[in-house]
């Protein structure tokens, strides 16, 4: 791909390299989906690697008791894997609601479903890597017994987290949050060395079983206990029944590119339905208030229906095709004027994360991303194992219209998404960006700055960033352009400048040339990126 020159200051470059690269959040994950690799890995082993060290070297956004997805290109092919864990076949809105809540919980035993993440490194593992499953673990767990020192913006979220922590948290469930992420009273500092020993004893433990022990063994079996304990809902029989799914991925052409994403249950169709509506609205044009203000109507129409809509496929009211459709897309360009708008659901037609990508010299490519939700999740962690549970039923509603209703057994609207992109039916490579519903909004953005604006990896990175709230409401990065923020305030956008720089979310880019193979890689200057070449 043809890059311009890089229009941003930057503390980073592009990096390149030829035989392999990893990108992600945390330069020490980085380094083990490397070694794995030297050792004899591929790319996807690499991806384990690296995703199983993010759940010790960043646990405040990941963890191993939260989902994953990937998306990965193989012999040619792109084949795409939902590990996203259901609710508990107990639950219902009716028993939410007799413990009184009218709307469901973001902390505690409620909110906790099934943990997908260590089935998806098993059956990644098991279906592409060459290595077993324990040999790609062993950096994780290394970093887990001999301890690492916290970096600035992981030190910076974890002191953040205990603090809103250690008043909120105040019941006996979630003590063991306290023993195994403040074991000294306190968060531990930036350059300060922390280890989990029961956090590296549980990553053996799947290694060795294949992650057999999370779902049926011992490590099952503490779950349940803890569960019970505390009157959640999560039994070892959820756990036993659950299986990852491999799922066809979809995708919307955009100006030449095929940008591909995991269909519902998450959300990655909002910005495959954004960039379908942008389309529609004519040429882009480089640092321009109309164009920016196209963009954030599309985004925003895209938004309000895949909120409306997605879920479990089955129970969508409208399909993902109809939602990925010509005829979708040009109704709601229709919608856009030249004022910001206050968005409402499309009319039916009748009738907190982390992401990494990784690259080998033989062609495999991985987009990867795991993730506990809104930081370190629900705020239990079973008792000596590190096993910190995702939140994910905090998404369910408990109206009974609503598509994405609370049931049983039933996976939620789900925020992490991994991109890919390919040209001509071959592969440019992986991309993400994690944080929440910054997600299909910080791929749009990305995607747009590498194929309208031509900018090399890290460049489309750093371009400074807008995020719509609710509304007109729109937030941008300090060091986005003044005349640009007001000249949509002009148009009616409801602009406001973040003074907190973490709400824009974190991604990471490898392309590869198709001609020379030579790999090309971007990490987020807005934390402890790093890419590790080989």
């Amino acid at each position: 791909m043809d890059y311009l020159q890089h229009p941003f200051d930057s503390k980073r470059h592009t990096v390149f390299s030829k035989k392999g690269m990893v990108a992600t959040s945390q330069p020490l994950a980085a380094q083990a989906g490397i070694e794995v690799m030297q050792k004899g890995g591929n790319a996807i082993d690499a991806a384990i690697a690296t995703a199983a060290a993010l759940t010790v070297v960043e646990p405040t956004s990941n963890g191993i008791g939260g989902d994953a997805f990937a998306l990965v290109w193989v012999k040619d092919k792109l084949h795409g894997l939902n590990s996203s864990g259901p609710a508990p076949q107990s639950i219902s809105p009716e028993a939410v609601k007799a413990l009184g809540h009218d709307k469901m919980p973001v902390h505690g035993v409620v909110p906790v479903t099934v943990p997908g993440a260590p089935a998806a490194w098993a059956e990644l593992s098991e279906k592409f890597g060459k290595l077993s499953l324990a040999e790609t673990l062993k950096p994780a767990i290394r970093y887990a017994e001999e301890g690492y020192p916290l970096t600035p913006i992981l030190g910076k979220f974890w002191k953040s987290a205990y603090n809103k922590f250690k008043t909120t948290f105040t019941g006996e469930e979630y003590q063991a949050w306290f023993d195994t992420f403040a074991p000294n009273g306190k968060a531990p500092e930036i350059g300060e060395m922390w280890s989990s020993p029961g956090h590296a004893s549980t990553l053996k433990k799947i290694g060795e079983t294949n992650a057999r022990a999370f779902y049926e063994g011992e490590l099952a079996e503490k779950i349940d206990a803890n569960m019970k304990k505390h009157n959640g809902f999560l039994t070892k029989e959820d756990l036993a029944s659950f299986k990852p799914e491999w799922v066809e991925p979809v995708s919307a052409h955009y100006r030449g590119y095929d940008v591909w994403e995991i269909p519902p249950n998450g959300q990655g169709m909002v910005a495959l339905m954004a960039l379908n509506i942008f389309k529609e609205l004519g040429e882009p044009k480089w640092q321009s208030a109309e164009t920016y203000h196209q963009q954030i109507e599309a985004m925003k129409l895209a938004f309000t229906d895949g909120k409306e809509f997605i879920t479990e496929p089955e129970e969508m009211p409208v399909s993902a095709e109809h939602l990925l459709s010509e005829e979708y897309a040009k109704k709601r360009a229709e919608t856009v004027g030249e004022e910001a708008s206050d968005p409402t659901p499309y009319e039916l037609p009748k009738g907190g994360t982390v992401y990494l990508s990784a690259a080998d010299e033989e062609g495999n490519m991985i987009s990867y991303i795991q993730s506990n939700y809104m930081g370190f999740g629900s705020g239990i962690v079973v008792p000596g194992t590190g096993i910190g549970l995702q939140n994910r039923g905090a998404d369910f509603s408990l109206d009974e219209k609503h598509p994405n209703v609370l049931r049983g057994g039933k996976r939620t609207y789900h925020t992490i998404i991994p991109g890919f992109l390919t040209k001509d039916g071959k592969a440019v490579g992986p991309f993400g960006v994690m944080g929440g519903y910054m997600q299909p909004q910080g791929h749009f953005q990305v995607v747009t700055n590498t194929i309208d604006y031509l900018l090399n990896p890290q460049a489309a990175l750093d371009a400074p960033r807008w995020q719509w709230i609710e509304g007109k409401t729109v937030l941008v990065e300090p060091h986005f352009p003044n005349y640009l923020a007001q000249a949509l305030a002009r148009k009616g956008h409801a602009i406001q400048v973040a003074t907190d720089g973490g709400g824009f979310g974190r991604g990471q880019i490898i392309w590869r040339d198709p001609e020379t193979g030579v790999l090309s890689g971007g990490t987020e200057s807005r934390t402890d990126g790093a890419v590790a070449a080989w």
